[in-house]
């Protein structure tokens, strides 16, 4: 390969043409290093090496979502000091019972009132209502504005 023979596929860069070409001066806008990945502005984006997430709860019953844990949580709050394993089910089953009260005649007010979403009024009108009043919110509170 001796004379004028060019290889197209190597090309000899000087050092001041490196340079030019790492700060940007080619013409082209500089782009940040989100939008060359395509995962925009909002982070990592979906499915990105976020890993699995570790102890998922399979819900079974709507109920069986109060676990164990906050029921002791519960307990304590109300002074209980020991808790007996078969107690769990049975504070399950009162409690599905009187937010079945609760709430239905809180979607009886929110329906009839032709609304979607229930307020703190609403349930604080309906525990009174059954007789069994929140302390801490004035008779004014229950009353339309």
């Amino acid at each position: 390969m001796a004379g004028g023979s060019s290889f197209s596929g190597y090309a000899r860069f000087t050092p001041s043409q490196q340079y030019q070409r790492s700060s940007g001066v080619t013409g082209t806008p500089k782009q940040s290093r989100a939008t060359q990945k395509g995962i925009g502005l909002g982070g990592k984006g979906l499915g990105k090496g976020k890993g699995a997430k570790r102890h998922k709860k399979v819900l079974r019953d709507n109920i069986q979502s109060v676990t164990k844990g906050d029921i002791r949580r519960l307990a304590r709050r109300g002074g209980v000091k020991r808790i007996s394993a078969m107690i769990y089910d049975d504070v399950r089953h009162a409690l599905k019972q009187r937010l079945q009260v609760i709430l239905r005649d809180i979607v009886a007010i929110v329906e009839y009132s032709g609304r979607q979403t229930v307020t703190v009024r609403d349930v604080i009108f309906t525990l009174n209502r059954i007789g069994q009043p929140i302390y801490g919110f004035d008779a004014s509170y229950t009353r339309e504005r």
